[in-house]
């Protein structure tokens, strides 16, 4: 089954999105807020999921 681009483009951009919107709320939060922390921390994992999903597109677009 071939990649869809298209499809993998529009969950980048998804993620990207998603990965704001967190760091909104995580910059919302109290340094020290455990909650703050943990939106960090996840904005922090999906900022290399975004990265690793930019790789897999330039590899599928050569």
């Amino acid at each position: 089954m071939a990649l869809d681009l298209s499809a993998l483009a529009s969950l980048s951009s998804s993620l990207d999105e998603l990965t704001l919107r967190i760091g909104q709320l995580a910059a919302a939060c109290d340094e020290k807020e455990e909650a703050g922390l943990a939106l960090r921390e996840l904005e922090r994992q999906l900022e290399a999921s975004a990265r690793r999903l930019t790789s897999i597109l330039r590899q599928a677009e050569r």
